[in-house]
């Protein structure tokens, strides 16, 4: 069944969604993704596309490389897709390190100096996570609101923090260990579960503070333009086409929630009815149906899953 040119998001995927070989089937296969790695390599100065192409899941951990592999792959697949696919996206959103592509992929910012901020903001929330530390989990079957009281509750043990709001039943908090394991032992009394996530440090949370101001001079020099396509905001949700509005709310989202289910609420309010997302994995496309049921979410990480998507885009 084809879609009937709907009004398509393209969405990016953040930390987490890296895995061994990841890129390397779509730059044997697409010459546009290939420019890509080439480029980012080159930026990066060091082969970053080595490393993601291997099959080394322990050389990908480290934030500081994490975080420019997922971006790397992310704007492949969106050249990939573009290569084919000329109409593009109504609305751009990314989630966390996912923002960077999505405000790329608008035009705002030229795709090497978005990869040399993003290794720049890997290195600084790694640098932090090292120094403060910090615990981030998962709180299932709750609603925001019981959230927001449980960390309220639980911020008594330390520094606590809503990190990601990202689906109706799933929320992630974030902060000072003492904290996460007081949140963890409410939940259990509410029977509730709440699981640990394999994570370097608190990101999205207070704690994060030393990265964001060391971030900030980066993005401040950053050559940001105003964007060709609405990028929504992590922070507030918010579509933004404005070069300072993007650039705040990247410095803003280090510390701040991603209002992940917000985000994508706002752009079904603003029209769209179909979402793509470029990158590693399918966690972001699995999500939509949890927000919104009924509204179609493709993932696309290889040029197989390119042409899957042109063939129901038609």
């Amino acid at each position: 069944m084809k879609l009937m040119k709907p009004r398509i998001a393209y969405i990016f995927p953040g930390q987490g969604s890296q895995t061994p070989g990841m890129g390397r089937e779509l730059a044997q296969d697409s010459p546009a993704a290939a420019e890509v790695f080439a480029a980012i390599d080159d930026a990066l100065g060091f082969s970053l596309s080595e490393i993601m192409f291997g099959d080394d899941a322990a050389a990908l951990m480290p934030t500081q490389i994490q975080q420019p592999a997922i971006f790397a792959h992310s704007m492949a697949a969106f050249a990939a897709l573009r290569s084919r696919h000329r109409d593009g996206p109504q609305m751009l959103a990314g989630h966390s390190l996912g923002e960077y592509a999505a405000v790329c992929a608008s035009g705002a910012l030229e795709l090497c100096e978005a990869a040399c901020l993003v290794r720049t903001r890997g290195e600084l929330m790694g640098k932090a996570a090292e120094e403060v530390g910090g615990a981030m989990a998962a709180v299932l079957g709750m609603t925001n609101e019981e959230v927001e009281a449980l960390v309220q509750e639980a911020s008594s043990a330390g520094v606590l923090a809503i990190a990601n709001y990202n689906t109706p039943g799933q929320v992630v908090i974030s902060g000072e260990a003492e904290a996460v394991a007081r949140a963890r032992e409410l939940a259990r009394e509410r029977s509730k579960k709440v699981i640990p996530l394999k994570v370097s440090g608190a990101f999205h949370s207070p704690l994060m503070a030393p990265a964001a101001e060391a971030l900030r001079p980066h993005l401040e020099a950053a050559d940001l333009c105003k964007a060709m396509v609405p990028v929504v905001s992590n922070v507030d949700a918010v579509s933004r086409w404005d070069a300072e509005g993007i650039r705040q709310g990247l410095i803003a989202q280090v510390t701040q929630s991603v209002r992940w289910e917000d985000s994508v609420r706002c752009m079904i309010a603003l029209g769209v009815e179909a979402f793509i997302e470029l990158g590693p994995g399918s966690v972001l496309s699995k999500m939509i149906p949890r927000i919104e049921d009924g509204v179609p979410a493709f993932s696309v990480g290889t040029l197989a899953e390119v042409y899957a998507v042109l063939e129901l885009l038609g």
